[in-house]
């Protein structure tokens, strides 16, 4: 599916909703009624040939976490089955079943409705539960993928400057302020069209603890992790900056749990802003220390599924 054109001037996030029928916050039909891509609108041609001008080292950084790391879900969801097997002699195929939600994955706009069963653009639970409609699915993304300008905000190696004391298996929200400091410290500006990627320490942490610690983590009411403070000063950030996506390598891209302010739901339903989670980051912000520079070319493909509600984003950092 390619872009859309506006129906109107962009709107400010106070302008929002467009409708008074409509959510809090949501800016349905902007790009049309029919639009399925929402602020992935914002890649444009011109954004996308831009992005390109960020390789310069030829450095690249596969950004999916391992499929098997997320070993225990405390039986929330199911976690990865992986099975081989010999169709005939000397020839090997292998399964592979596992939930999207519990490793790298994008949440497409189909994921998570506001509570009246609405998403964006309107459709419906009714839609997706009676499974006569594609709509919102992770097909509509899988044509051209996402590609722009990434952007790394590193509260990891920010925290560390600073002597900032958190526990990354456990709440603590990065306040806009902060993202706005790490920003000017590292030298860059947030543009149109940029796709976000929080570093919080997340997954690593996870990935390192023990087996004991992960069901204390995943035994905890409500689950806890870090990710972006939930606001109506971030909502109006992100939609006034016209950012494209964002990700992080926790569970959410806020911290959770929420405020009264909870992002995800004005995010996805509202917006049409995907959501990538638990993505792998230390790498890229190794290369990006090295060489003093957060933003580089972001590629990602996700899994062309008919009415896919996420996908494991088969994402690169280029740099």
């Amino acid at each position: 599916m390619a872009s859309q054109q506006m129906v109107r001037p962009y709107p400010q996030f106070s302008e929002l909703p467009l409708d008074p029928s409509h959510p809090p916050h949501s800016a349905w039909g902007l790009w049309g009624r029919e639009d399925e891509l929402g602020t992935l609108n914002h890649l444009t041609p011109v954004r996308v040939a831009a992005a390109a001008k960020e390789v310069k080292a030829g450095a690249r950084f596969g950004l999916n976490w391992a499929l098997e790391q997320m070993d225990y879900t405390g039986g929330f969801r199911e976690t990865i089955k992986h099975e081989i097997f010999q169709p005939t002699e000397n020839m090997n195929d292998d399964r592979i079943t596992f939930n999207t939600q519990t490793r790298t994955q994008w949440d497409a706009l189909r994921h998570w409705g506001f509570d009246d069963g609405r998403f964006y653009n309107g459709f419906t639970q009714k839609e997706i539960v009676e499974n006569k409609s594609s709509g919102m699915g992770i097909q509509a993304w899988a044509k051209r993928g996402l590609v722009g300008r990434g952007v790394l905000i590193d509260f990891v190696s920010y925290a560390a400057r600073n002597n900032i004391q958190y526990d990354p298996l456990d709440f603590y929200a990065v306040s806009l302020p902060i993202v706005k400091q790490i920003a000017k410290e590292c030298s860059y500006d947030f543009q149109a069209g940029d796709i976000i990627l929080l570093r919080t320490g997340f997954t690593t942490a996870f990935e390192n603890t023990s087996l004991e610690m992960k069901k204390a983590v995943m035994a905890r009411t409500p689950f806890k992790y870090p990710g972006m403070e939930s606001t109506l000063e971030v909502l109006g950030w992100l939609w006034d900056t016209q950012i494209a996506a964002v990700a992080g390598d926790c569970p959410g891209f806020e911290a959770w749990p929420p405020t009264e302010h909870a992002l995800q739901q004005v995010l996805l339903a509202g917006f049409g802003l995907p959501i990538g989670e638990m993505f792998a980051l230390d790498e890229l912000a190794a290369e990006c220390e090295k060489q003093q520079r957060w933003t580089f070319m972001f590629t990602s493909e996700p899994l062309n599924v008919k009415g896919g509600v996420a996908s494991p984003p088969n994402a690169l950092a280029i740099m």
